[in-house]
C-alpha cells in the first residue's frame, strides 16, 4: 500500500522541491493538481513537451505519479466538449507520466435537473470520454465530491457503466462529515469499485477562525474527529492495495499549516497503520 500527496498542499513548490520533500518524508507518489500558479497542468510543457524529463526527475527520487487529478466535471451539460477537449490532453500526460488514474468530479445543477438526470448526463459524457483513444488504459475514478457525496448517489453512475476503466475515488472525510455516512456503508455502497482515496482529517468547532461553512475545520492527520482509521481498516481488510492519498487543501485554504508541517505528520500517522 502507496501513499502520496497532492501538489493541490504545496502550490509554491516546483518540481525540484517536490522531488527532494516527497523522497525527504517517505512518500511514495504524487498527484498533480495544479503546478505553482496553473491549475491544468495539461497546459504546461513541464508535462506535455518535457513529460520525459518531468517523469525520469520524478523516478530519480522515487517517486510515482499517483494521479492527474483533473477538473472534468461530467454531470455539467454545459461542459460536455470542455470534458472532451481536458480529457483528449490528459490522456498523452497520464501515460506520459506513468500515471494509472485520473480523477473526475460529478458536479451539475439540481435547480435544473434532477439527480437521476444528471446521473444521465454524466453517464454519456463518461462514455463519450471512454471512446477517446487511449482512455480504456487509464482509470477514470469519479470521486465521492460536490452532489454526489453520498455513496449511493455515486452508484447512479457506477451501476451504469460498468466498464472497468470507470470507478469511485473514496474521499474518507466528505462521506462521513458532509454526507453523514458511516464508513461501513459508505464501503459497501462502493465495494468493489474503489480505486483512489483522499485521506484527510477534521473537527467540528463552529466557533474556530477557521471553520467552514458547516462547522468543521481542517487539522492535522490523526488529530481529528473522523473515522479515518475505521476507513482504512475496512479497505484493508477487503484487500485494496491502491494509494492513500493526502489532501492537504492549502492552496484553497491559505491558513492551514505549511507542507513542510502537514505532509510529514500524515506519513508519521498512517505509515503504522497501513503497517499493522
Amino acid at each position: 500500500m502507496k501513499i502520496s500527496f497532492m501538489t493541490l498542499g504545496c502550490p509554491a513548490w516546483n518540481l525540484d522541491t517536490i522531488c527532494v520533500r516527497g523522497k525527504e518524508y517517505g512518500f511514495d507518489g504524487v498527484d498533480f493538481r495544479g503546478y505553482l500558479d496553473a491549475i491544468d497542468i495539461t497546459l504546461l510543457p513541464e508535462f506535455t513537451r518535457q513529460a520525459g524529463a518531468t517523469y525520469r526527475q520524478l523516478q530519480n527520487a522515487g517517486l510515482e505519479v499517483s494521479a492527474i487529478s483533473s477538473s472534468i466535471t461530467l454531470c455539467a451539460p454545459d461542459r460536455l466538449e470542455a470534458n472532451l477537449e481536458e480529457a483528449r490532453r490528459t490522456i498523452p500526460v497520464a501515460r506520459a507520466l506513468g500515471s494509472a488514474n485520473v480523477r473526475v468530479f460529478g458536479g451539475g445543477d439540481l435547480t435544473r435537473h434532477s439527480r437521476t438526470d444528471l446521473a444521465k448526463i454524466g453517464c454519456d459524457a463518461m462514455e463519450k470520454i471512454l471512446a477517446l483513444e487511449g482512455a480504456n488504459s487509464l482509470h477514470w475514478l469519479f470521486e465521492t465530491h460536490d452532489l454526489w457525496i453520498r455513496a449511493q448517489d455515486t452508484r447512479l453512475l457506477l451501476d451504469q457503466i460498468a466498464n472497468p476503466a470507470f470507478g469511485a475515488l473514496w474521499d474518507m472525510g466528505h462521506t462521513y462529515r458532509v454526507g453523514k455516512e458511516a464508513p461501513a456503508d459508505t464501503f459497501a455502497a462502493l465495494k468493489g469499485r474503489i480505486g483512489y482515496t483522499h485521506v484527510k482529517d477534521a473537527v467540528y468547532d463552529p466557533a474556530h477562525a477557521l471553520a467552514m461553512e458547516d462547522g468543521w475545520h481542517y487539522v492535522l492527520p490523526g488529530t481529528g474527529s473522523l473515522p479515518l482509521q475505521e476507513s482504512i481498516g475496512l479497505l484493508k481488510a477487503s484487500g485494496y492495495d491502491g494509494w492513500y492519498q493526502f489532501e492537504h487543501e492549502k492552496r484553497w485554504h491559505p491558513n492551514l499549516p505549511e507542507p513542510e508541517v502537514a505532509f510529514p505528520a500524515f506519513a508519521r500517522w498512517i505509515r503504522p497503520l497501513l503497517a499493522s
